[in-house]
């Protein structure tokens, strides 16, 4: 397998989505599907794809130095890359479905979405800060 040709794919599939996403205001069931459901799938069936035919031959979980050895294989690093953008699409996707339901202005969200594109858990800490806000303020 060309891991370069992958890393790429994945990363256009995940910038799709992320397009969608921005774009959720618009044609917010369609963004559901796409960015919230399809592209997730897709990158969730190639990170198992790795994991399947391409399995480390060495490191783990259980400690750090397991961890360290398991992220000198190439698949092993792929598939970790696969792995944050699924979730973090997910948790974007999550993040204006939320919004959306809890009527909080898609301008409140924005800065939310690229931040979890970028540092995700610190995108959902942000969204988690508008929410307290808007729950504070009623706006």
């Amino acid at each position: 397998m060309d891991f370069q040709f992958a890393f790429s794919v994945a990363g256009i599939l995940a910038i799709v989505g992320w397009l969608v996403l921005l774009a959720s205001p618009l044609m917010p069931v369609w963004s559901d599907r796409i960015a919230g459901i399809v592209l997730p799938a897709i990158l969730s069936f190639g990170y198992l794809t790795l994991l399947v035919l391409y399995p480390a031959d060495a490191g783990g979980f259980g400690t750090f130095d397991e961890v360290l050895e398991l992220f000198t294989h190439p698949s092993s690093v792929l598939a970790g890359w696969v792995h944050f953008l699924a979730f973090d699409l997910l948790v974007g996707a999550w993040i204006c479905r939320a919004g959306r339901r809890e009527c909080i202005s898609f301008w409140a969200i924005l800065p939310c979405l690229p931040i979890t594109f970028l540092f995700g858990p610190l995108g959902f800490l942000c969204f988690s800060g508008v929410r307290a806000v808007k729950r504070v303020t009623g706006r």
